[in-house]
């Protein structure tokens, strides 16, 4: 399984300098299973940005495209209902008590006008066959209207391992726009429960962005026996962001001994994109 890692795109004023179709060429050079897009589609989550990342994700060759919302998505009361419209019109899960949810503006007022949907949170589950094996993808929001700052809602972890107990799969990812194991002046405070969580559910990889910074780091919980592998990449943006943090990863031979990763970097020079890429050679797997 071959699997593209987009993040972190922010179409809208901070958006590639550089032309989009040189950088959508290269993307569709890498033959991808699965395209995982984690969060921060847009800048400041107006309708005409998701509509022009929407239109670059449709454009990305790959049967399999599973994307979700960062914290710069969440700046517009009506981000969920452009989501769904322009991104991806996913089946978000509903809390299986709203009553216990605890993050601010989970819900908007019903008295709110032009809302179709009164409920912010954006989690989800994709199940993907791949070479007849079925790969479940974990899609958490972490991200809190108005805010920049990460928290996950509890009730939101119990409903979505709810569902997690329902579902038949052979492998399982989580994707979460914040990383759980560094992090930068905007954080994710809960990660705590998040760790939890992948614990309770045997997830031993998770996809993140937010920080524009390429990161892959394995931590191992000795007493629980528990070890998960988390690969952060950089950006897809070029506008204020350093050239060597614009990038996208592609995942060769995923979760095997055998799995190489790319770390492809765009340069823009001359309102032109060049391409750097450095190739990472495999690393042991670890079996839980």
């Amino acid at each position: 399984m071959n699997l593209l890692h987009i993040s972190d795109m922010h179409f809208g004023p901070r958006h590639w300098l550089g032309e989009s179709e040189l950088l959508l060429e290269k993307l569709n050079s890498y033959a991808a299973d699965i395209v995982i897009n984690t969060g921060d589609n847009t800048t400041d989550a107006l309708e005409s940005e998701f509509e022009a990342a929407g239109n670059f994700l449709k454009s990305i060759n790959c049967p399999h495209i599973v994307s979700i919302p960062g914290n710069h998505d969440k700046r517009n009361m009506r981000s969920t209902d452009y989501f769904r419209q322009y991104i991806d019109d996913v089946d978000v899960l509903r809390p299986l008590n709203r009553k216990n949810c605890k993050k601010n503006n989970i819900f908007l007022l019903g008295s709110t006008n032009g809302i179709k949907d009164h409920f912010t949170d954006i989690n989800f589950l994709k199940n993907i066959s791949i070479n007849g094996e079925s790969i479940l993808l974990v899609c958490l929001d972490a991200n809190s209207l108005y805010d920049d700052n990460g928290f996950v809602d509890e009730e939101m972890l119990r409903t979505l391992s709810d569902a997690i107990s329902k579902a038949s799969y052979d492998r399982i990812l989580l994707l979460n726009h914040y990383s759980i194991l560094d992090t930068d002046s905007d954080p994710l405070f809960n990660s705590r429960i998040v760790v939890e969580f992948m614990r309770q559910h045997k997830i031993e990889h998770v996809f993140c962005g937010h920080t524009h910074q390429l990161s892959i780091m394995r931590s191992t919980d000795l007493y629980h026996r528990h070890t998960f592998t988390q690969y952060k990449n950089g950006s897809l943006s070029s506008s204020n962001t350093p050239n060597d943090t614009n990038m996208f990863l592609y995942y060769e031979n995923f979760g095997t001994d055998a799995m190489v990763i790319h770390v492809v970097r765009g340069t823009v020079k001359n309102r032109s994109l060049t391409f750097k890429e450095e190739i990472i050679p495999s690393f042991p797997v670890v079996e839980n």
